[in-house]
């Protein structure tokens, strides 16, 4: 089974990226380095459109948006190695067009998705536009944030044993498919309350919250039935409501406590 952000549109394999994070060192300005690529291998012979060895700066992030996703995903890692005892970094797979993966074949249907049989996220940075003209949400890069911290957080689901209890064809408002993506939303708002803290960005605003709470209820299951079928079945839901999706995602923010974010216990 793989877990994804919510209906989301991705599509061969580009890269194979395997982060190790980079030890100590200050909040660095505006990206100071990136440190932290490594093992970086081309799964297809030329498939390669991006080379994400040249991310390095502050300038690089800001200059390209594949050096920006590798500077958030490394915040991300950075973030959970630093607060979650025993967190394994997962490799991370940037893909187009179709790949196959521990979980199955992978084409434009799946969308951005963790794998639990192979441990890995896998994202295709075309998916980011997609979000805006197919789903419609305003986009900018805390939106692209949202969606890879999201995936993340099943990682941390995984090892905490959590993500199990979304096994099986669950759905419905109250399922336990809804409560994973949910808390997969709350822990993607946690890391945005500390992503400062990780030394590869050097500030979160406001506005860039708001860039995270309309991705997130841009792939509400009620807005993409009404869109897609112009009526709402919450008891076909597996991700939860835009409301929702929102809410969570800002009880990470707010409280900066993975400990907050248990929504197996909490009313739906």
């Amino acid at each position: 089974m793989a877990l994804g952000g919510g209906g989301l549109g991705v599509v061969g394999v580009i890269l194979v990226l395997i982060l190790t994070l980079s030890g100590g060192g200050s909040t660095l300005d505006a990206l100071n380095q990136l440190n932290g690529l490594d093992g970086v291998s081309t799964s297809q012979p030329g498939a390669d459109n991006s080379d994400l060895s040249e991310c390095r700066t502050g300038a690089d992030a800001q200059r390209t948006q594949d050096c920006r996703v590798l500077a958030d995903v490394n915040s991300v890692q950075a973030y959970w190695k630093k607060t979650l005892r025993g967190y394994q970094v997962v490799p991370t797979v940037f893909y187009s067009g179709s790949t196959q993966t521990g979980c199955g074949a992978a084409s434009s249907e799946v969308g951005p998705f963790y794998c639990p049989a192979d441990r890995r996220v896998y994202i295709d940075l075309g998916f980011f536009q997609e979000l805006k003209t197919r789903f419609g949400a305003s986009g900018g890069p805390f939106a692209e944030a949202y969606v890879l911290a999201h995936e993340y957080g099943h990682h941390v689901q995984d090892q905490l044993g959590t993500l199990a209890r979304a096994g099986g064809d669950q759905q419905g408002p109250q399922s336990a498919s809804v409560r994973v993506e949910l808390q997969a939303d709350c822990y993607a708002g946690v890391w945005a309350a500390h992503a400062v803290d990780t030394g590869f960005l050097n500030r979160v605003s406001q506005a860039d919250v708001a860039e995270a709470l309309d991705a997130a209820a841009a792939v509400g299951d009620d807005r993409i039935q009404k869109a897609a079928q112009g009526a709402v079945d919450p008891e076909t839901w597996t991700h939860g409501s835009s409301a929702e999706r929102q809410q969570w995602f800002t009880t990470g923010y707010t409280t900066g406590d993975p400990g907050r974010c248990d929504t197996f216990s909490a009313a739906l």
